[in-house]
């Protein structure tokens, strides 16, 4: 991560879910991604803030 980048407040995960599953989220670190298992999708985390719209997310591989 670069030294711009902001953090991600893990504390706000718990609060989070997929908008597509409603199930819980995984926080992936190095990809600034928050990860829903059940849905396949992986949401990005820009400037600190989780983007959880299923039209910006990536379909996990």
């Amino acid at each position: 991560m670069s030294e711009t980048a902001v953090s991600f407040d893990r504390r706000m995960l718990e609060a989070l879910i997929c908008p597509r599953s409603h199930t819980t989220l995984k926080y992936d670190a190095e990809k600034q991604e928050l990860i829903s298992q059940s849905s396949n999708l992986a949401y990005p985390i820009r400037n600190g803030i989780p983007i959880l719209l299923v039209d910006e997310a990536r379909t996990l591989d």
